[in-house]
């Protein structure tokens, strides 16, 4: 496994440059709530239509038994676009941040839920391999812990994991405790202008778009209209 360690291309930054609405899109083939989504797909013409459409993030599930997802992916997007590519999956051992950072991932998704006080450790290892950590959130008290291991970049996921609802209130009840110096992104549910706007009005910096763009026929005009919300 060859690691290279030196900072990718940096979330935060291309959040922070945006000149519109920062929308990280999502390539999912399928997922646990939406079953097939888009199965059947060229990877890298996705992601040409997701950057054409103005996004400034591609986050790329590589977890092969629920979503469907391929290491390589990101490999592929990467090839292609020079915006960040997140790796999204289940991250539980140190193992795979190395594995993260030889695919050449920007940035990983690192779930609160899943890794619990722990999470300090998975923030600092990202980081010394010039990785981004984006510390999914679903709680007050989970983002207590986001704050404590020193997350600068804090996701809230507006679906409950365990109902597999999705309700965009709940970015509104917990942006409030998430800290000023920490980009903030609401991830899931999201599908209209109106609720880009919705989410950013309550305080965050940028949204997730998953499966609304990927079940849309033309990705880069969905993309473009919750690009222009605001």
């Amino acid at each position: 496994m060859v690691i290279d360690s030196s900072p990718g291309v940096s979330l935060i930054g291309a959040i922070e440059a945006a000149p519109k609405v920062p929308v990280i899109t999502e390539i999912k083939r399928a997922s646990p709530s939406s079953g097939d989504i888009r199965p059947n797909i060229i990877v890298r013409d996705i992601a040409k239509a997701m950057v054409d459409g103005g996004a400034i993030g591609i986050s790329v599930l590589t977890e092969p038994d629920y979503f469907k997802g391929e290491l390589e992916y990101v490999r592929e997007v990467k090839s292609v676009v020079g915006v960040p590519v997140l790796r999204k999956d289940f991250i539980v051992d140190e193992y795979q941040l190395y594995e993260t950072a030889e695919i050449g991932a920007d940035a990983v998704l690192l779930i609160t839920s899943v890794l619990g006080e722990d999470i300090s450790k998975f923030v600092k290892l990202s980081l010394n391999l010039g990785i981004e950590p984006l510390v999914e959130t679903s709680n007050r008290e989970q983002i207590e812990i986001a704050s404590k291991a020193g997350a600068k970049l804090v996701g809230i996921n507006n679906r409950d994991l365990k109902t597999m609802e999705t309700n965009l209130a709940r970015t509104k009840e917990l942006a409030k405790y998430v800290s000023d110096d920490a980009t903030l992104v609401s991830e899931s549910g999201i599908d209209s202008p109106e609720d880009v706007s919705e989410v950013l009005n309550a305080g965050a910096d940028a949204v997730l778009v998953g499966t609304s763009v990927m079940r849309s026929e033309n990705l880069s005009e969905k993309i473009q209209m919750l690009v222009n919300a605001r």
